[in-house]
């Protein structure tokens, strides 16, 4: 596999020789591009550089042990020295390899956190705030900015559905695995029996994309605009500012009422629209792939159940990775790498194993 490799170094000098020509600062996005596979190209030198090393150790001390030397202290020596050096091995191979998977595209994009009620009325809309609360917490730990898009309060501090950008630095790889039902097990404050109700949440993580990803016509999109309305139907706006974008083709419809702007709700449901659009296309690629591939990792059927919630024992399961950890209260203030970090390790093995 590591056969590519051997021109590695010579792969690093031109990258570094075309990073110092002055035209290329002039094109930032060429210029990011090149930094970006500099860096790469050069962390898989640096280990395949000491990955050959490695193994030149192992064969000298090898060839010390089969040659039987008189003394037999010097022998042990080679011997536990090539087990230490045999397990460095290792380590540096599955370095290399995790940076041999080819890339997601998609992992350095922000993201669309969409976030809506399923099984459980009042129950599971307040759960929506929940999760949309944990969401906020981790992306403000790792410095993300939130912006709601679009959201339908049901006015007891729940949520229908929940619409937001988290935008920064590698979003969508952290948070990619997110998508699926999320279901909550807990007593309702409403609930006088005591008993404990199921209800459920479904999570889409739709990386945002931008106008060069997709091109959309824009006599395809029909736009209304009407009054918007708060809990229970109210009004809350005595001008027509939300706004409702159709994709004609498709019959995908995205709303947007949180802005008092007409302007800037049109801006947010367009923004919302091209990327549910791009999101439906690499779906269709994906449902495509996984009927020639019926046992590939990480499905991204949103309709699959991924995680339980249960209050009653302080537990979250993932049940993809059968992973139970009984941190319940800390996980929904936002510390959520006890899980994502899991998640990421299952599915880069799962990929090694493909790749091997």
């Amino acid at each position: 596999m590591f056969d590519n490799l051997a021109d590695i170094h010579e792969k690093l000098s031109a990258l570094e020789r075309q990073l110092s020509e002055p035209e290329l600062v002039n094109d930032q996005k060429k210029y990011q591009e090149v930094v970006k596979e500099h860096s790469h190209v050069s962390r898989l030198s640096e280990l395949y550089s000491s990955y050959i090393e490695v193994k030149k150790d192992i064969e000298e001390n090898n060839e010390l042990i089969k040659d039987e030397s008189d003394d037999p202290e010097l022998v042990e020596l080679a011997r536990a020295e090539v087990e230490e050096l045999s397990e460095k091995e290792q380590n540096l191979e599955n370095q290399i390899r995790l940076l041999l998977l080819p890339g997601d595209p998609n992992d350095e994009k922000n993201i669309f956190l969409e976030v809506r009620a399923g099984t459980g009325g009042d129950e599971a809309a307040l759960f929506v705030a929940d999760l949309f609360r944990m969401f906020s917490r981790y992306a403000e730990a790792h410095n993300w900015k939130v912006e709601i898009m679009s959201s339908s309060p049901i006015g007891i501090g729940g949520f229908k559905e929940l619409i937001a950008l988290i935008s920064g630095e590698r979003v969508y790889s952290r948070l990619k695995y997110e998508s699926g039902v999320h279901r909550v097990q807990r007593v309702p404050e409403t609930e006088t029996q005591g008993r404990i109700h199921t209800s459920a949440v479904t999570v889409a993580i739709i990386p945002e994309a931008e106008e060069v990803d997709l091109h959309i016509d824009p006599n395809e999109l029909k736009y209304d605009v009407y009054r918007s309305s708060g809990p229970g139907g109210q009004s809350v706006n005595t001008t027509d500012s939300a706004v409702r974008v159709t994709h004609l083709p498709t019959g995908i419809v995205v709303t947007c009422q949180d802005e008092k702007s007409q302007h800037k709700n049109k801006a947010k449901a367009t923004q919302v629209m091209r990327a549910r659009l791009l999101d439906r296309l690499e779906q269709e690629r994906h449902d495509k792939i996984s009927e020639e591939r019926k046992s590939q990792v990480g499905s991204g059927d949103r309709s699959e159940r991924i995680r339980t919630y249960n209050f009653p024992q302080g537990r979250i399961t993932d049940h993809r990775i059968n992973l139970t950890v009984y941190k319940l209260d800390q996980i929904l203030d936002g510390d959520l790498d006890e899980i994502i970090l899991p998640l990421i390790t299952h599915y880069q093995t799962e990929a090694l194993k493909d790749l091997s």
